[in-house]
């Protein structure tokens, strides 16, 4: 238990601990009054007495016409800070302690809404912007703000940059300081999706798990880029993956660097074409083999730039840009379904900002998949035949990646019986529904948080549930989207599950709404498909 001093001086009210020695006597767990101008409180009393001495302090402000609250250390400032609630008259704060501001602090100042001037050693620039905007000056007495590591690596400069911020990179070991500003980021952050880390330290990847854990930070993606070879290292991961997916809902990635893969690229490559050197057609073999890695190889980073382009038009594009965006693209919904008649309880409204941002960039885009542990986490797009975008990518720009694209035939808005999304099974460079074929594999569909796949549009959010996976020869049955009646609907939905490589157990009614995912599989011999059954919205 501590001695808290509360003294008067002149038109100011002063908070320090006492340094008085001797023992508290019981009286002063209430008060003691020790002058006119010196009240001592133990903490304790404090905390179990917010309310009486909150209209305490309004009182003396009133009575001493105090304007201005000087607290002397920073561990101080949280105890107090909420007896100042009801002391209108208080305008003016000074932290008297070489010590930066908190972010915890700053949100107490914020909630007091009379307190319009600050005076502190330092602090965060992201916290000045938030006090500004709260119509707060402030005042440091320490020219230089110190910034750690973390933020300044990651450019955490502006309250906004944190807000929106969807990826950020973090460089082990973390410091104390960087622990600190990591949680204060987590506190005010609401779009963090992908942490990225330069290599596995086990305590601290624990350290930062257990701040996500303890905020309710969910779905994150954290992608170790080091070099893991080692098998048992490898199995290590895999098991820690496996623990946090299942206890927090974070998962774990690994990501070899750039280098290392040309390494063990251009090794590959000079072994094989010492096997067949002098043989003309293995020497054809490896130019051919040769030309398809590196088109994949460039093929995948095309794809990443563009997924990192996106990434940052969602995190810069302003509040109110969005919602231009948002107007604009709904006024032109309300358009066309005017001159389609079609009823206006089947018009949705557009409600997710993300997607609607990346409009500018491409209006075909409809909506976003996500497999679970696969590749498969792109926006996809729609246009007027299913030809398309099995040529160009996001950005119009001509590929053999293709993008993911949902069938001409569907209604993007409400989604039909079946809805069809293709992609190109791109098997070397993994991207588009080249790891797909995952889906295949016992240890993946046996696992029930693979069986979930989300699907968001640009109106609502939803969860498919997996009810059939398989392999077929090159037919159209399967691609059906309208349904002369529900019998027809549950007769195909019949045959599609007889299909399937495991029985999912999950049922498909007659009111249900399915996704079909389809892609090529055995050298474009067969289709590989997966059905899910709409679970949640």
């Amino acid at each position: 238990m501590k001695k808290v001093l509360i003294s008067i001086n002149n038109n100011q009210i002063g908070f320090s601990y006492d340094s008085n020695k001797s023992k508290i006597n019981k009286d002063l767990i209430n008060t003691n009054i020790i002058s006119n101008n010196e009240l001592i409180f133990s903490d304790v009393y404090i905390k179990d007495n917010y309310k009486i001495l909150s209209s305490f302090i309004k009182e003396l402000a009133v009575q001493y016409n105090i304007n201005k609250v000087v607290i002397s250390k920073i561990e101080l400032a949280e105890l107090v800070l909420p007896l100042l609630m009801k002391a209108i008259q208080i305008e003016e704060f000074t932290l008297l302690e070489d010590e930066a501001l908190t972010y915890n602090i700053c949100e107490l100042l914020i909630k007091i809404e009379h307190i319009k001037h600050i005076n502190c050693y330092a602090l965060q620039p992201f916290m000045i912007e938030l006090l500004d905007k709260h119509n707060i000056m402030c005042d440091t007495r320490s020219e230089i703000l110190y910034i750690s590591n973390f933020m300044e690596s990651n450019n955490l400069i502006r309250y906004s940059n944190i807000y929106y911020k969807t990826n950020v990179r973090i460089t082990f070991p973390f410091t104390l300081e960087d622990l600190k500003d990591f949680r204060d980021f987590c506190k005010i952050n609401k779009y963090l999706k992908v942490i990225h880390v330069n290599k596995l330290i086990n305590s601290e990847l624990e350290s930062l798990v257990k701040i996500l854990s303890s905020l309710n930070r969910r779905n994150i993606k954290i992608v170790i880029h080091e070099n893991i070879s080692d098998e048992k290292t490898a199995n290590y991961l895999r098991d820690l993956n496996k623990t946090y997916k299942r206890k927090y809902h974070i998962y774990l990635t690994l990501e070899y660097t750039k280098d290392y893969l040309d390494k063990n690229i251009f090794a590959q490559t000079i072994a094989n074409m010492l096997k067949v050197c002098g043989l003309i057609i293995c020497s054809l073999i490896i130019l051919v083999v040769t030309y398809v890695g590196v088109s994949n190889y460039i093929a995948l980073k095309d794809v990443d730039s563009i997924k990192d382009n996106l990434a940052q038009v969602i995190e810069n594009t302003p509040d109110e840009k969005v919602k231009n965006i948002i107007d604009e693209q709904q006024e032109k919904v309300n358009e066309e379904a005017l001159e389609k008649d079609v009823p206006k309880d089947n018009i949705k409204l557009i409600t997710n900002a993300e997607l609607a941002s990346l409009l500018p960039i491409n209006q075909d885009i409809v909506g976003h998949l996500t497999v679970n542990n696969t590749n498969v986490d792109y926006p996809v797009v729609q246009t007027k035949d299913n030809d398309y975008y099995l040529e160009y990518d996001l950005n119009r720009k001509k590929t053999i990646n293709g993008w993911i694209f949902m069938d001409y035939r569907n209604n993007s808005m409400n989604m039909d019986k079946n809805t069809i999304i293709y992609g190109h099974n791109v098997y070397y460079s993994g991207v588009m529904f080249g790891t797909l074929y995952k889906v295949a594999n016992k240890s993946w569909y046996t696992n029930p948080e693979n069986q979930i796949i989300t699907y968001d549009s640009l109106y609502e959010n939803m969860q498919f549930k997996i009810f059939s996976i398989y392999r077929v020869p090159k037919t159209n049955d399967y691609l059906k989207v309208v349904f002369k009646d529900d019998k027809d609907f549950l007769d195909f939905a019949d045959m599609i599950t007889k299909r399937s490589i495991y029985d999912f157990k999950v049922p498909v009614n007659a009111e249900d709404k399915i996704l079909t995912l389809s892609t090529c599989s055995d050298n474009g011999s067969k289709r590989l498909v997966v059905h899910a059954v709409l679970v949640k919205n």
